[in-house]
């Protein structure tokens, strides 16, 4: 997938989890046990908006993709082990969620080295 390819995926990822956060926070708020689906909740909606600065930032900022395929990865794996331990009782497979959110500190670890990075060129 080329850079352009990717710039635009993380928009669309960056909507998907605004929306996910949403209605996860719907959710929560209208059911028994609100606690997961209050997480994926907060979780999507914290990292929807670095992925629009993500895209924003894209053409100037190094670590843009790496940062922008780190923070979708784990949040995706994050949310969607608490969503299945919600409606079933039992996590994706063992330490998704650990290994979503560090891939998620990752994200933004590859966000702060980017700020030593010289600047792309224009």
């Amino acid at each position: 997938m080329s850079t352009s390819g990717l710039r635009a995926t993380t928009l669309f990822v960056a909507g998907l989890m605004g929306l996910a956060g949403v209605v996860s926070a719907a959710g929560a708020s209208h059911g028994p046990d609100p606690r997961l689906l209050a997480g994926i909740s907060a979780m999507c909606l914290a990292h929807a908006p670095a992925l629009v600065a993500l895209y924003a930032a894209w053409p100037s900022f190094r670590t843009a993709p790496v940062a922008a395929l780190l923070i979708s990865f784990g949040t995706a794996l994050f949310s969607a082990d608490l969503a299945m331990r919600h409606m079933s009782g039992q996590g994706l497979f063992p330490m998704s969620a650990p290994l979503g959110g560090t891939t998620i500190m990752a994200g933004w670890l590859a966000i702060s080295l980017g700020a030593f990075l010289p600047k792309k060129a224009p």
